[in-house]
């Protein structure tokens, strides 16, 4: 009879317990953190991803004239790295500086995976990835500049640098179908069979209550009367938002329909404020703290977006390119109509006929006719807001889009490893 004792598990005894298996490294880089879609996709990824990834974010600034949005990451409890360098604008010097500083991150961190978020971001966290040996490397496209943006030479070197980039990635994803046609089809920036579709997810829920509170709250604080329609835009001043278009629809409204009572909000801010203030006249446009009787409030940024939207009849957004309209999605959860010029995403974000409506073309009487109608009719803009509701909670729940995200790193680390 053997009577030797048995050798000691040593790895797996109560003393001894197995170590857990490392986490997934995931280094996360956003152009910057000014407020818009982009902040909401990394904040929520990297909040609510299941627990055996581990995450670091960083980001660069935004802009003088852009709110930050860091406040949106502290309420999340996101731990975030602000990398002051990398701009907005190409500064050769800063940019140069802001990749080294990737890369140090790279070399320290040793992440399984670097994932970037829009252009800037795209170029240099994806550069350093590759040249510091990481093994997966995705990039997300919020929106893209290949159009309205550049022309000539400017242009094709834009497009001609991105499909460089796409060749050093492992996947990249897309946040509509439309967007995914134009990257893979019109532009040709990338391959369908590496280019997945994950629509933006949002944290809907304070848009989801105390709507009546807030509607009259809103209206009090600018004196919106019962019988005053009020028509709100959502953005930063910059070309591409075309908010230009957006008062030429004002003053159609006020040349065409002169009966309707139509007070504008436009919500946000940029350098070229002081000149579209004086593109309003001969409406009357204020700040803020202007006087109730104005016609155009300029309001700048407001943290508390869901009290603004609460108190709007119509959201409307006039871009030339747009990725994911957020404050789309954001007005139908409230259960506010919506008017979009159709452009970028806004075809999978808005039930045309059913939600809102969707514009072939910026023709200004044309958008104004339509406003001027959707007043008159209480009725279909309160089914509208049915719709949209449930169609928002339903398609850009943020659950979705990290299961969706999670499956993908799974699916590229595999691939990497057999």
């Amino acid at each position: 009879m053997n009577t030797s004792p048995e050798p000691l598990n040593l790895t797996s005894s109560p003393e001894n317990p197995p170590e857990p298996p490392r986490r997934i490294r995931i280094l996360r880089i956003v152009n910057r953190f000014n407020l818009g879609g982009p902040t909401y996709n990394v904040a929520f990824l990297t909040k609510y991803l299941p627990d055996r990834f581990e995450i670091n974010l960083v980001g660069g600034s935004p802009m003088p004239d852009e709110a930050h949005s860091g406040f949106i990451l502290d309420q999340l409890g996101v731990e975030y790295k602000e990398i002051t360098e990398m701009g907005r604008r190409v500064r050769l010097r800063d940019d140069l500086r802001a990749y080294r500083r990737i890369a140090r991150m790279i070399r320290s961190f040793k992440p399984d995976i670097v994932h970037t978020h829009a252009a800037k971001a795209g170029a240099l966290g994806r550069l350093a990835a590759r040249l510091n040996g990481v093994p997966v490397v995705v990039h997300t496209f919020h929106g893209h500049v290949f159009s309205s943006y550049f022309t000539g030479v400017k242009a094709w070197l834009v497009k001609w640098t991105e499909r460089r980039l796409s060749a050093l990635s492992s996947a990249i994803v897309t946040i509509s179908r439309q967007q995914h046609l134009e990257l893979t089809g019109t532009y040709k920036i990338c391959s369908p069979a590496r280019t997945h579709i994950i629509p933006l997810g949002f944290d809907l829920s304070r848009f989801l209550s105390g709507n009546t509170e807030k509607r009259n709250r809103f209206r009090t604080e600018y004196g919106i009367g019962d019988d005053e329609f009020a028509v709100g835009i959502i953005g930063r001043f910059a070309p591409v938002k075309n908010h230009t278009f957006f008062i030429d629809v004002l003053k159609a409204i006020r040349l065409r329909h002169p009966q309707l009572k139509c007070k504008a909000f436009i919500i946000g801010d940029g350098e070229n404020r002081r000149d579209l203030e004086a593109y309003c006249q001969p409406l009357r446009a204020v700040g803020k703290d202007g006087p109730h009787d104005a016609d155009v409030f300029f309001t700048s940024w407001i943290k508390d977006i869901d009290h603004v939207i609460a108190g709007l009849d119509l959201v409307a957004l006039t871009s030339l390119n747009e990725g994911t309209p957020v404050s789309l999605i954001e007005a139908q959860a409230a259960g506010v109509p919506v008017i979009s010029s159709d452009t970028g995403g806004v075809s999978d974000c808005v039930r045309d006929g059913e939600s809102g409506v969707v514009m072939p073309s910026f023709d200004a009487d044309a958008w104004a006719d339509r406003i001027a109608s959707l007043a008159a009719q209480p009725e279909v803009r309160k089914n509208m807001g049915i719709a949209g509701r449930a169609f928002a909670v339903r398609e850009f729940s943020y659950d979705k889009m990290v299961a969706r995200m999670a499956a993908l790193y799974d699916t590229l680390l595999a691939a990497r490893r057999s």
